[in-house]
């Protein structure tokens, strides 16, 4: 049992490959160096170079921690980042193993050109990033973009017969690209995504709203074309502290009297406000009172029931005498009969006549005319 306690306590953490993997290595050393210092490490890849970055639980170590509490870390985080198990420390770096990976980081630039050349004489869509020559020669790793599935079988048989060694192709996308080719960001520091942050959790704009940043996306961008992750650092409490503040159009309570919210100041915990009377102030959010919403809509009330009293008043008003206003009153023009349509008449109106009685009247009419007519020619 005390064997066990033994070997956990002597572990390293390191950091190694292109894409920054950390793993947990067992040591034999009394006495780890300062950091960071390179090692040789054996890893499921082969023989690699790493960065020593901190030690577990040693004694004499500026940097204290235990399996469990990386391990919750992982889980915490909820990220899929692997973290290496079962790898062992072979040596500290010497000059020989430093020099040695400068002629491999050359070789690999000239790896990286032939394997593109290779993929656009087959005729693949792809885009190699970077590559990565294992420090033992085990194997040839290319990194490379695509927007589909590519079909790399023939690429990779190639390559093998060029570097006489095995070939592994991995696809990835655009952070981490970023990881593999960035450098320096806008803040000056390198960018967290290949320095220390190995769980990357989504960004959204209302993080930039929060903490007031320019919504130019090509300023608040990092190098994979995403909004950057540092956003997310600060956003736990910008919210916490916008909890705090009144929402803006708000009616307070303040030292010099009741007025509106105008606009609030997350960090400075500042409330804008304006008075009834014109003036703008800014207050301390523990300077001020929210008014509770029954008291803003007794308010509100308090208006709407002045504006219907004052209606009713201008509608109740007296009309004056001869006025042309009013439904069913005649006007003063003389056309009474068009604005009284009900009128009473004394005359009534003739019954319809049938077809029958117009016929025999035209007839009648014709024996008239024709009687006439020879009296007038004698």
């Amino acid at each position: 049992m005390a064997k066990n306690d033994k070997s956990k306590q002597n572990r390293m953490l390191v950091r190694y490959g292109n894409i920054g993997y950390i793993g947990l290595f067992e040591h034999n050393l009394t006495e780890l160096p300062a950091r960071p210092t390179r090692v040789v490490i054996k890893t499921e890849r082969g023989l690699e170079l790493g960065t020593l970055i901190g030690a577990c639980n040693s004694k004499k170590g500026n940097f204290c921690l235990n399996c469990g509490s990386l391990e919750d870390y992982y889980e915490t985080q909820q990220g899929e980042y692997p973290l290496g198990r079962g790898g062992k420390f072979v040596r500290i770096a010497n000059e020989q193993d430093l020099s040695e990976e400068k002629h491999i980081n050359n070789n690999a630039k000239n790896e990286m050109k032939r394997c593109q050349e290779f993929a656009r004489e087959l005729g693949l869509q792809m885009k190699v990033v970077d590559c990565e020559h294992i420090f033992g020669g085990e194997r040839v790793i290319f990194y490379f973009l695509s927007d589909g599935r590519v079909d790399f079988r023939e690429l990779v048989k190639q390559l093998a017969r060029e570097f006489q060694t095995r070939i592994e192709m991995r696809q990835i996308g655009a952070r981490d690209e970023a990881r593999l080719i960035s450098d320096i960001e806008t803040c000056g520091q390198p960018c967290c995504c290949r320095q220390f942050l190995k769980i990357l959790k989504p960004v959204n704009m209302r993080m930039a709203k929060v903490q007031k940043a320019t919504l130019d996306p090509s300023k608040i961008s990092g190098h994979c074309g995403r909004l950057r992750c540092c956003l997310r650092y600060e956003d736990e409490t910008y919210t916490q502290l916008k909890r705090r503040l009144p929402n803006r159009s708000s009616r307070v309570q303040t030292p010099l009297g009741i007025g509106q919210v105008t606009d609030v100041q997350i960090i400075t915990q500042l409330v804008v406000v304006r008075h009834e009377d014109g003036t703008v102030n800014a207050f301390n959010v523990e300077d001020i009172e929210v008014l509770p919403k029954s008291d803003r809509d007794d308010q509100k009330n308090y208006r709407q029931k002045d504006r219907n009293s004052n209606n009713r008043s201008e509608n109740n008003s007296p009309e004056p005498k001869g006025s042309a206003s009013g439904k069913g009153k005649r006007a003063s023009n003389g056309n009474e009969n068009k604005d009284v349509p009900n009128e009473r008449s004394d005359e009534q109106p003739e019954p319809p006549r049938s077809d029958q009685e117009k016929q025999n009247e035209d007839k009648t009419t014709i024996d008239k005319k024709q009687q006439e007519q020879p009296e007038a020619e004698k």
